[in-house]
């Protein structure tokens, strides 16, 4: 059971509206809390889902490493299901859930994966983790995939911190939904 109550949308008037148009996930009745952040917030996870340069196996790749080092089982679900979705091999994203860096299926990914590994267990990376980027990743994508690490690692410092409970993945929930109405 989560640490603080969920928003329910029919009582949140400033928060109804937004909320019946996103799947029904906890995480994001829990964000409602802070209904100034909300917005800003869904529009800067949409654009790392949906805008950057970086490949978005990699970036999956990237969340799953987050999820996997600081232990969040939430962002593991939702993130397998989306890896999954944008063709992510299957060794490969085994290979980051097993801690198994130096799996084959990793290979051109894996010192990427390293630097992330070090970034969330460290909060930053030597100069050499900048130059194993920058030897996989142009400076736009190193930007990129070290906002998106600090996107993820404060999400799962959330989560953790209100205990958040387990949600099945969203585009299963959204599917399920559309099944249901249909």
């Amino acid at each position: 059971m989560a640490r603080l109550p969920y928003i329910d949308p029919a009582t949140a008037p400033n928060m109804a509206e937004l909320l019946q148009a996103l799947p029904d996930l906890h995480l994001f009745r829990m964000i409602a809390h802070a209904e100034t952040v909300m917005t800003p917030w869904l529009g800067l996870g949409g654009a790392l889902l949906s805008s950057l340069s970086l490949d978005p196996v990699l970036r999956e790749l990237a969340v799953l490493q987050v999820a996997v080092t600081t232990g969040n089982d939430y962002e593991r679900v939702q993130h397998q299901a989306i890896a999954a979705a944008v063709g992510a091999p299957d060794a490969a994203v085994e290979a980051v859930l097993g801690h198994w860096l130096d799996a084959p299926a990793l290979t051109g990914h894996a010192p990427v994966l390293r630097v992330v590994e070090q970034l969330v267990t460290t909060h930053s990376t030597t100069p050499a983790g900048i130059d194993a980027l920058r030897a996989h990743l142009d400076e736009r994508q190193t930007v990129e995939l070290l906002l998106l690490v600090g996107y993820y690692l404060g999400l799962a410092v959330l989560i953790a911190a209100v205990d958040l409970d387990p949600d099945a993945p969203a585009h299963q929930v959204v599917a399920d939904g559309v099944e249901a109405k249909g």
